[in-house]
């Protein structure tokens, strides 16, 4: 049993159910025993991978989306190159080095700036950045902390981690789900009593048991963006698994490593994530009158020309460069890979036309 489990038991014990977000919260971000603050997730030995750690192709077309982005928003000066959620840092490395080479001097004009809230893993990006060119950003832990000026936002598997709420369709309505105590002290999902804020409930019917999950403190995250791109310029572009319209499901998953792990087995030791609404998000750009642009992952790199990328790369190299190549395109795009599952969002002022999406206005 994991030091966390038991001191989530005990909570529960003596104070009663907790709901599924204050659940995922504790696991991910207990100071004391939360995953992201103990815990080195990403990579091989770690408990998942990211695009980024498998093919640098996929920061490099980032890097020529963002510059692109950059340049389609009027090449405002000053501005912020900004990355949410940065891991290790592998993808605003390689985002920089492939703007480096499309223009020398856009370090020069830009301030780059990495949103981490962990201690430990901003460490772990600055010693990335020790090592990897004349670029210095700035880390700062919130959104808020960001200049005000023009931005240029790329986050990649920052939602997914962000805490959702569930709701299950009882017969006395919906109530909220939580984690409970069995009656072998052990934890379980439960329905919770009380009613819920009609705010956060789907407004087309379902069958009885259904589930229902809302992250409004996602939303919260992408109105602040959404407000700083809309009042001073820029754009965004969001990557992530989950789904372009909204729908019912339990979508709560723990990994551990590479596997699939029960969502209640290991808090604290297993990262706890569920997918992401990108009908929502899209929504709340389109409040602060933003245009949003969506496609899965596969289309938006092959748009990007993640094919010509390889083949560039591969053309001098030996059989063994060239299916590794091939291993990462099809793991970054593939139907069956990541391309599918994970989702593109990139939010602008309309008038700002964004590569790697079909425009239909």
């Amino acid at each position: 049993m994991t030091a966390l489990k038991t001191r989530l038991k005990q909570l529960i014990a003596a104070t009663g159910p907790i709901s599924v977000a204050e659940f995922m919260a504790t696991c991910l971000f207990d100071p004391q025993d939360g995953y992201y603050t103990t815990r080195e997730p990403f990579g091989a030995s770690g408990d998942f991978i990211t695009a980024p750690e498998i093919s640098q192709m996929f920061g490099e077309l980032l890097g020529v989306w963002a510059y692109s982005a950059w340049i389609a928003a009027g090449k405002p000066i000053p501005f912020a190159l900004v990355e949410i959620g940065p891991g290790r840092g592998t993808l605003m490395v390689d985002m920089l080095r492939t703007i480096d080479r499309l223009d020398p001097g856009f370090t020069a004009v830009s301030r780059i700036a990495m949103v981490e809230a962990s201690p430990r893993l901003s460490e772990i990006q600055k010693q990335k950045f020790a090592t990897a060119g004349r670029a210095k950003p700035r880390w700062v832990t919130q959104v808020s902390d960001l200049p005000d000026i023009p931005l240029i936002v790329i986050a990649n598997e920052l939602f997914d981690a962000i805490p959702v709420r569930q709701f299950v369709n009882t017969e006395q309505g919906w109530r909220e789900r939580v984690v409970a105590l069995d009656d072998a002290g052990e934890l379980c999902f439960a329905v919770g009593m009380g009613a819920i804020d009609p705010v956060l409930l789907p407004e087309v019917p379902s069958e009885p048991g259904a589930i229902f999950e809302a992250a409004p403190a996602r939303s919260a995250i992408m109105a602040e963006i959404s407000a700083r791109i809309s009042s001073k310029g820029g754009a965004g572009i969001f990557l992530d698994y989950g789904h372009l319209k909204s729908g019912f499901g339990d979508t709560l998953q723990a990994m551990k490593a590479h596997a699939y792990d029960d969502v209640l087995e290991n808090p604290g030791e297993a990262d706890l994530t569920s997918h992401v609404d990108f009908e929502v998000l899209a929504a709340v750009a389109t409040a602060h009158n933003l245009h949003p642009q969506l496609s899965t992952q596969g289309d938006f790199l092959l748009r990007m020309g993640l094919l010509e990328r390889a083949g560039a790369l591969g053309s001098q190299a030996d059989n063994t460069v060239k299916e590794q190549l091939r291993s990462e395109v099809e793991r970054l795009a593939g139907p069956d890979q990541m391309g599918t599952l994970f989702k593109v969002m990139a939010v602008a002022p309309k008038s700002v036309m964004l590569p790697g999406f079909d425009r239909m206005d």
